[in-house]
């Protein structure tokens, strides 16, 4: 099997829409976070999208574009440095065009079906973001969306790396988009009691109440590592393993002894060739919810036998992704290894008895010579990914 490598990043979220200023702010502590959500509220679609085009387009798929357009832009492929039949795009979202669907429901039920627009379906399928993508760039290798809840950005990540080892492409768009702080999405979530009481992400702490929503899209080109030196890319790190289990539990809450969401890490470690102590960094999936925290906290000491390396959630930043959070954390966790430094987790002032590992609670931390981390996705539904980053 060939070696999957990173030639190209992008993320679009709340702390920064260019890789270097978002994880500049983690390391600074800086949060996101207003008024108990995580909005990209710089965000703006006239440098990607024309007006027309704009109107054309949900916002979850508005955003993934212009994380995909940094990211092809930073790998520097064109047509005439790749068979573009050999190139995929995989994009998943939690919910796809979720606002479109709030606007075109209402216009419904008070104009009546002559009120609905013909674009409804297309700016609300979860696959129009890879479509569209794939439009841009001339990809006609394979390309489609998954979902899988809060797992589907290391998901996407993890399946365009199989389907790079598996000779299907040579470079695969791979990463998760999402746009869901809508008034009926927000109110589900509070209904089900997910959601902070305060509007603070306390990731560990033993004050958390629940998660904060954020928006937002991560992206990362992934290529075959022969494929990108034959060309002269730079390469930025590696995905060196990726692994996917289902609890077989509940819908919304996580197995409560972590067996699931560790054999994922195991299968990642496998993968990787990796041993848990080669492992210098754990970007959790540390959602700030009473259960995900104590249960994740079993799951790495159940890999790692009480010697667990550094740990954070910088959704204690960013929010709550959905669908993009693991491949905006994919990212995150690509940085850590690249730069030498790990991002704190803000607002962890007491930490819960329970979660008794190194979770970072102020920093940055310096961490030179680290070579693997790991990114964890645990997502509603039971189903769990890991990531294995690796150095260049």
């Amino acid at each position: 099997m060939s070696a999957v490598v990173v030639t190209g990043r992008g993320v679009t979220t709340s702390v920064g829409e260019e890789v270097d200023t978002m994880f500049d702010a983690l390391l600074a502590g800086r949060s996101g976070i207003i008024d108990g959500i995580g909005p990209c509220t710089d965000f703006d679609p006239d440098p990607v999208l024309t007006p027309k085009g704009a109107r054309r387009t949900d916002r979850f798929s508005q955003l993934g574009i212009a994380a995909a357009d940094k990211a092809w832009a930073e790998s520097g492929l064109s047509e005439d440095s790749v068979d573009m039949e050999r190139v995929g795009v995989l994009m998943g979202t939690g919910v796809g065009g979720l606002l479109t669907l709030e606007t075109e429901c209402t216009k419904f039920l008070e104009g009546g079906e002559r009120a609905v627009s013909p674009l409804f379906v297309t700016m609300m399928m979860p696959n129009a973001a890879a479509g569209l993508i794939s439009m841009r760039i001339g990809a006609r290798g394979p390309g489609f969306s998954v979902a899988s809840a809060c797992a589907t950005g290391s998901h996407a990540i993890g399946e365009a790396k199989r389907i790079i080892e598996r000779g299907e492409a040579d470079v695969v768009v791979a990463g998760g988009c999402e746009a869901a702080l809508t008034g009926l999405c927000l109110a589900a979530f509070k209904q089900m009691g997910a959601l902070s009481d305060d509007g603070v992400s306390r990731p560990f702490d033993v004050d958390r109440t629940g998660f904060v929503m954020g928006e937002g899209a991560g992206v990362l080109i992934l290529e075959r590592e022969d494929h990108a030196k034959a060309r002269g890319a730079t390469i930025y790190g590696r995905i060196v393993g990726y692994g996917a289990t289902s609890d077989a539990h509940h819908i919304t809450a996580p197995e409560p002894e972590g067996r699931g969401s560790s054999a994922a890490i195991r299968l990642a470690l496998e993968d990787a060739a990796a041993q848990p102590t080669d492992v210098g960094y754990v970007n959790a999936h540390g959602t700030g919810t009473p259960l995900n925290d104590v249960a994740e906290t079993k799951t790495l000491h159940a890999i790692f036998n009480g010697g667990a390396p550094p740990i954070s959630s910088t959704k204690s930043h960013l929010g709550h992704l959905l669908g993009a959070a693991g491949a905006v954390e994919a990212v995150v966790c690509l940085e850590a290894v690249r730069r030498g430094v790990l991002p704190p987790t803000i607002n962890l002032e007491t930490p819960d008895p329970e979660c008794d590992l190194d979770y970072i609670p102020a920093g940055p931390r310096e961490a030179p010579g680290i070579q693997l981390a790991l990114s964890n996705s645990f997502g509603f539904g039971g189903q769990n990914a890991c990531l294995a980053v690796a150095a260049s």
